[in-house]
């Protein structure tokens, strides 16, 4: 694509609130009467901002790399902004191009970046299941509904915004918990998702994050998951041993590869998960049926065991991103165009138990989170109903 000179620095732009294409859109005039309009977009699954601008009047060869940093230039430098530009994540009339581009009347720009992020973690009351606890490990029961740890777009509101309120009330800072180098992961050693219930473990000492760590890596640490799943699994216990990749065209999720070649063999992992089937419900009336699992997954990737059952035709209920829907009476009732009564509509994911050894004192552990409300109620709706 053919590149204009430059032209002098940009002056910051000024915003002019006037009418607009619609009552989310805002018209901005810059000192050298370069004329966008700004469209709000709603941010992208994994949290990134996505902002659209549509160039309507440049008297100059403006290039999009310092017209951007006029714009942005508060909550993002021109050294990032070139970086984005170059990486496709900032394109005109979705293409990628360089940062010296010369904007034109007509032009498009779309731009995912990430949402600026805060010096500290907040503390907030978010209650907290503590199942153990002592001067290096803590371990909670996770409700539903929450993230672990503040990441972009998810700033406030995660697990570890709860921890920060917890350790200031007994006396203590979220910054005196071992890092990794990760400030905003102070503890983590692993995660859960966010509608996954159960157990994890937080490490308090440097000692505990290291040798936790370890154990992780050496796949010493055996967890144990309950899951409810859509239909009647054929065998009584099994192990799925099937690499786990980037979903080729849906970045947010993953998908089993079967190392054809393609569509993404480099990019997967070994996955394995051994389970066993509790109990199989066949519903009456609606002639639904279920399965009551046990999940030992042997590695840790991410969404591993939601792939693994989406894989093998029984999606874990609740999980709309795997194919497993939510659950409500009605539907046990035979009425499968209706949502009422809801029984369980995130995923039925729990993190039963877990067992590994004290990084301080060798003593091996086990330790158990007892089945949240939801997902004992929606067992006994389905047993009742049973047949």
């Amino acid at each position: 694509m053919t590149e204009h000179p430059a032209q002098p620095e940009d002056a910051m732009d000024e915003k002019i609130p006037v009418d607009a294409e619609s009552p989310d859109d805002e018209i901005l005039i810059d000192a050298d009467g370069l004329e966008a309009v700004e469209t709000v977009i709603p941010p992208e699954a994994d949290g990134l901002e996505h902002r659209r601008l549509s160039i309507r009047r440049t008297r100059t060869n403006r290039r999009l790399d310092k017209y951007l940093s006029g714009r942005l230039g508060k909550d993002n430098s021109r050294t990032a902004l070139q970086r984005y530009i170059r990486e496709g994540n900032v394109t005109v009339n979705s293409e990628i191009v360089k940062p010296s581009y010369a904007l034109r009347p007509g032009d498009i720009i779309d731009m995912v970046l990430p949402t600026k992020q805060p010096r500290e973690i907040p503390p907030e009351d978010i209650p907290l299941d503590i199942v153990y606890e002592d001067d290096d490990v803590l371990a909670l029961n996770k409700q539903p509904n929450i993230i672990i740890h503040p990441a972009r777009g998810n700033w406030t509101g995660t697990l570890v915004n709860g921890l920060a309120f917890y350790f200031k009330q007994n006396w203590r800072s979220i910054g005196d918990l071992p890092t990794n180098g990760q400030v905003f992961r102070p503890g983590i050693v692993h995660r859960l998702d966010r509608d996954t219930t159960g157990i994890i473990l937080i490490a308090k000492s440097e000692l505990a994050l290291w040798r936790l760590g370890k154990q992780f890596e050496l796949r010493k640490i055996q967890k144990t998951y309950n899951a409810i799943v859509h239909g009647s699994v054929n065998f009584d216990e099994d192990v799925i041993d099937s690499p786990i990749g980037k979903h080729p065209r849906f970045r947010e999720k993953y998908a089993v590869s079967h190392k054809t070649g393609l569509p993404f063999s480099m990019s997967s992992k070994d996955a394995v998960t051994r389970y066993k089937v509790i109990e199989r419900i066949q519903t009456g009336v609606s002639k639904m049926a279920f399965s009551f699992m046990e999940l030992f997954p042997k590695t840790g990737r991410t969404h591993q065991l939601r792939v693994h059952m989406s894989s093998l035709g029984h999606p874990i209920v609740g999980d709309k991103m795997y194919g497993g829907g939510p659950l409500y009476r009605s539907q046990l009732e035979g009425h499968h165009d209706r949502a009422e009564g809801p029984l369980i509509t995130r995923q039925a994911l729990h993190a039963r138990t877990i067992e590994f050894r004290h990084p301080r004192t060798g003593e091996q552990m086990k330790l158990t989170a007892p089945l949240p409300k939801d997902f004992e109620d929606t067992l006994a709706e389905l047993r009742d109903r049973s047949f």
